[in-house]
């Protein structure tokens, strides 16, 4: 007669529950730079219902300089609209972050021209070699009694000649 472990396998589900997520949310080691440019996703509006409905979301986009020592430079805070175009250049001069310090820049919900494959390119730059700076778009948005928040964290591209 077989016997059944139903403890152990409630144990060993749990377990996939509680561990698993901290596999999915680990970064890759993270190398010191001068500069990078980075692609930052961001949604001025998402869809819903079957009509595809806008959801209208205020963006933010958060710059972090992580690297508890030294000073970066923002060189570049641009966003672009859906097809690509440029819809505002956030910097007329570069922006100067201490340690460990944050900026942010704002897109109102009600602005929906970046629509739904909006993005931010952002530049920096430093005099040594320090930690990048964690770049993140945050929207937000509630209609009637419904509220929607998600974030996307930005990725450094390489730039094409």
């Amino acid at each position: 007669m077989k016997k059944s472990y139903p403890c152990f396998y409630l144990l060993f589900l749990l377990s996939i529950c509680i561990f698993a997520p901290l596999s999915l949310h680990a970064e890759k080691i993270v190398e010191l730079s001068n500069g990078q440019p980075i692609y930052a996703p961001a949604y001025s509006h998402i869809y819903s219902g079957d009509r595809e409905r806008p959801f209208l979301l205020t963006v933010t986009l958060s710059i972090r300089n992580i690297d508890p020592k030294h000073t970066i430079r923002i060189t570049t805070v641009d966003y672009y609209e859906t097809q690509g175009n440029l819809l505002k250049n956030f910097l007329d001069k570069p922006v100067t972050l201490r340690p460990l310090e944050s900026i942010r820049y704002v897109i109102p919900q009600k602005d929906k021209t970046g629509g739904s494959g909006a993005n931010f390119i952002v530049k920096w730059k430093s005099d040594k070699s320090v930690n990048p700076p964690i770049v993140e778009s945050l929207m937000i948005g509630t209609q009637s009694q419904q509220g929607v928040s998600f974030s996307s964290r930005g990725q450094v591209i390489i730039p094409s000649d």
